[in-house]
């Protein structure tokens, strides 16, 4: 099993990744804003990938973690390559209002909330509540 195939490495870039909570992203993806980016597949005015990936992640937060399936890993995977994808192409200047902030949140990250965490390094969640290490602690080049 690669690393990428671990499920609770998965789980925990996943969450990292998706930093809105299902509530949020739900109303979110009732807006217009959510409803006209991303790309369609299929028919035109369909809906778009990102959206139907929005209300899929909404699914996965509110399950336990017991009932999650090796599709939804899968999916999970997916969401955290798209979100790491998306973050290093971001624009310069204030995002606020673009549309490539608004196609992350279709994937469940508000991009204005805060950073991703490096792969494999410790989750937001431990950042939050124990802070950045001190550099001396971070391994050499980090």
């Amino acid at each position: 099993m690669s690393r990428s195939d671990d499920p609770q490495q998965t789980y925990r870039e996943f969450t990292d990744a998706v930093n809105m909570k299902p509530g949020e992203l739900q109303k979110w993806l009732e807006t217009d804003e959510s409803k006209h980016v991303g790309w369609r597949k299929g028919t035109r005015g369909g809906e778009s990938v990102g959206h139907e990936s929005g209300r899929r992640i909404i699914d996965l937060l509110r399950r336990k973690r017991d009932q999650l399936t090796a599709a939804d890993y899968k999916h999970m995977r997916k969401v955290v390559g798209y979100v790491r994808r998306h973050m290093a192409q971001r624009p310069s200047g204030d995002v606020r209002r673009t549309r490539w902030r608004y196609s992350l949140m279709n994937w469940g990250h508000d991009p204005v909330k805060g950073p991703l965490p490096p792969p494999g390094g410790p989750s937001r969640k431990a950042l939050e509540r124990h802070g950045t290490p001190p550099k001396e602690r971070r391994g050499p080049g980090r």
